[in-house]
């Protein structure tokens, strides 16, 4: 089976369903296109989120099956409560979104490079000029050591990426995250591949089926700003 190439000027959900996903390389569904806002919303709207690195065609996925957290469901263990605790962390939100960006996109041990590409930096930050994309940061004291960002529409809050500068700060950045979403009854935490460092906290497998029908009932408005906290707090807070 070949994937679908679509072109720029293609409307923005012209997507073939994600049932046509490839197996091999396990959920690749289509490529080309652009990173334009409509195209993006589109994308996470029907469960399909572009990934890709420098140099390659935009390639956009949907894998089967689908690592999510249900945030009311977050797990943490007795080591990372100690951490939130006592390790000096604080919170804040959609304070520092660029910066989450560029050090989700740093080279990490192992990597040859990223698919935080230029082109995707610049689309996710429009996109939370415009209220779609939001950041978590973790701070100690004047330092940004950890956080993630993502994009939310309905009840879904579809996680891109998080980084960490020391132990457990990213691990902290989620707990956060899934804290504010259970507060206003998200369903979903999309974490898109599995990890073992995701399903410590938590996170389960869901078939792609079933991730679809939990979408397609979701409302499509973007959050307002007084869904999230505008001090910065302690991370203990969100225990």
């Amino acid at each position: 089976m070949r994937i679908c190439w679509l072109q720029s000027d293609d409307a923005p959900d012209a997507f073939p369903p994600v049932e046509l996903a490839l197996t091999e390389p396990n959920g690749l569904l289509a490529a080309g296109g652009d990173l334009s806002p409509e195209r993006i919303l589109c994308a996470y709207r029907a469960g399909i989120f572009p990934w890709f690195e420098s140099g390659q065609p935009i390639l956009w996925w949907s894998p089967d099956p689908r690592c999510v957290l249900r945030p009311e469901r977050f797990h943490a263990a007795a080591r990372l409560r100690r951490s939130a605790r006592s390790a000096g962390f604080e919170l804040t939100f959609n304070r520092a979104c660029a910066e989450v960006i560029d050090a989700c996109a740093e080279r990490r041990r192992g990597q040859t490079g990223t698919w935080i590409t230029k082109e995707m930096k610049q689309a996710y930050l429009g996109l939370h000029a415009s209220g779609w994309v939001h950041s978590v940061e973790v701070w100690q004291g004047q330092r940004l050591v950890g956080g993630i960002y993502g994009l939310a529409s309905g009840a879904v809050f579809f996680g891109e990426s998080m980084f960490s500068r020391v132990t457990n700060a990213s691990k902290i950045a989620v707990m956060a995250l899934c804290h504010v979403l259970a507060r206003q009854a998200f369903l979903l935490l999309d974490c898109q591949v599995a990890s073992p460092h995701l399903m410590s906290l938590g996170a389960e497998l869901l078939q792609r089926s079933e991730f679809s029908r939990l979408l397609a009932g979701a409302n499509r408005s973007p959050l307002q700003a007084a869904f999230w906290p505008d001090n910065r707090l302690p991370a203990a807070e969100f225990l």
